[in-house]
């Protein structure tokens, strides 16, 4: 499959021209999750989390982002190329 992944957020290590995300995984949770957890906590642990519920769009978050520039890039334990 060809998948495309779109995002606005530029300051992002991930955004690419044309608003794309070309990360390797992504992980999207629900904000509630997102605000009580840590940042380490990325598309590498997925299988081992349980999913979470949102009613709206606006209730999800994307945990994959990482600044750019940032010296947080293998935060998650993977490398986030450049």
């Amino acid at each position: 499959m060809n998948q495309h992944i779109h995002c606005l957020i530029n300051t992002c290590h991930y955004y690419a021209e044309g608003n794309k995300c070309v990360a390797n995984e992504i992980m999207v949770a629900s904000d509630e999750f997102g605000s009580t957890r840590q940042d380490h906590i990325d598309a590498t642990m997925a299988k081992q989390l349980s999913p979470t519920p949102a009613d709206t769009c606006m209730a999800t978050c994307c945990k994959t982002f990482v600044s750019k520039g940032s010296n947080q890039t293998t935060a998650d334990r993977v490398q986030k190329l450049s």
